[in-house]
């Protein structure tokens, strides 16, 4: 694709650098960027900068928030002796959608993948470990993707909490094997957080 501004192709160039977007469906972005005005744009441009400059990472349990504490952290009305384990904030999103869940959450930051170079030091564990030893906490759901490296990570997280008295559940298999959590329906899902199962039932199914 031959553009005729070199200043248009780098603006295409940064677009199509995004997840999902090719070249022609960022070609038409930018365009539509280009005609609007310019405090449009300014505005558009600055809210990604204060999101990169001033977005926070909740001390607790590493959810993306804009003070030291996430809102469902401080939130009084939440079980503080329920932590459900997820990927990405993006699971946590899925999650809160149904309306079925009314613990709290511990974020990963990711699932172990020896292929992608990923390992359980990478990861939240560590403060997931100190947050079961250190506080209440009955139960800890599992609630991460039915793939290969998401059973791998939840049975890495079993064999670690095993040592602390407290029920260790997963969701149930509403959510179909290899399927990433944040795609399923919120029908599903819902089912899948009030059905949560012992996690040991789970690894015969493996």
């Amino acid at each position: 694709m031959n553009l005729p501004s070199k200043l248009l192709e780098e603006a295409v160039d940064q677009m199509a650098s995004l997840p999902g977007i090719g070249r022609k469906t960022a070609l038409r972005l930018v365009l539509r960027l280009l005609r609007r005005n310019k405090e449009e744009v300014q505005r558009f441009a600055n809210a990604f900068i204060k999101l990169k400059e001033e977005i926070k990472e909740c001390k607790v349990c590493h959810n993306l928030s804009d003070s030291d504490c996430c809102s469902i952290c401080n939130d009084v009305r939440r079980d503080d002796s329920t932590i459900c384990v997820v990927e990405d904030i993006r699971d946590i999103l899925a999650i809160e959608g149904t309306g079925q869940y009314k613990g709290k959450y511990h974020v990963l930051g990711g699932i172990i993948s020896p292929m992608d170079g990923i390992g359980p030091q990478d990861l939240n564990i560590d403060t997931l470990i100190g947050r079961v030893r250190d506080q209440n906490i009955a139960e800890v759901v599992f609630a991460l993707s039915t793939t290969m490296e998401g059973e791998t990570t939840s049975f890495y997280l079993y064999r670690k909490l095993q040592v602390f008295e407290l029920k260790i559940s997963a969701i149930a298999r509403g959510v179909a094997i290899g399927d990433e959590l944040q795609y399923a329906d919120e029908v599903t899902l819902g089912r899948s957080i009030q059905n949560r199962l012992p996690f040991e039932s789970t690894l015969s199914r493996s």
